[in-house]
């Protein structure tokens, strides 16, 4: 025995918003379409995926720096409405569960 253990390995992706490493699941995946960010909450959609912590203060970072731009490669600004509004329905669901 090597005294290790064998924990699993999960998938790490780093918040495009505050730069922190975290587990895959604990982040929100976007991608551009049609000159737009959508959430990718099942991860599914086709395309290059940008993630962020769903928080409205890396969404904020994230905007602040244009990093979804840079991520996602998008040759123009890209429209952040459709994830703002998706990002504070999420932030208010969770705090309505207790």
């Amino acid at each position: 025995m090597s005294g290790r253990t064998h924990a699993r390995s999960r998938p790490e992706r780093t918040c495009v918003g505050c730069r922190e490493r975290t587990a895959k699941t604990e982040l929100l995946r976007i991608v551009a379409r049609e000159d737009a960010c959508v959430p990718d909450p099942r991860g599914t959609l086709p395309g290059r995926g940008a993630y962020v912590h769903p928080a409205p203060v890396c969404l904020d970072q994230a905007v602040r720096r244009r990093a979804f731009t840079r991520a996602l490669r998008a040759p123009g600004a890209l429209d952040t409405k459709a994830l703002r509004r998706y990002v504070e329905q999420t932030t208010v669901a969770d705090q309505a569960t207790p």
